[in-house]
């Protein structure tokens, strides 16, 4: 009687792609990913980005002055 070796696979419901185990016992639409978007059009500065760090960066400066003096 000739035997022949066979793989023992477990039976699990994962997806060996996924090369890391967190991300392969995810479900499939949770793993799914949209089209990317573009990243010319998310980075924008506006007038209130730049009036929160000039009013963030003279809080912390008279702060330190304070702490300072």
């Amino acid at each position: 009687m000739m035997t022949t070796k066979t793989q023992r696979r477990s039976l699990v419901l994962t997806d060996e792609g996924a090369r890391h185990p967190f991300l392969a016992s995810l479900p499939p639409h949770v793993r799914a990913v949209d089209a990317p978007q573009s990243a010319r059009n998310t980075w924008q500065i506006t007038r209130d980005d730049m009036r929160g760090f000039g009013s963030a960066y003279f809080a912390c400066l008279a702060a330190a002055l304070v702490f300072l003096i």
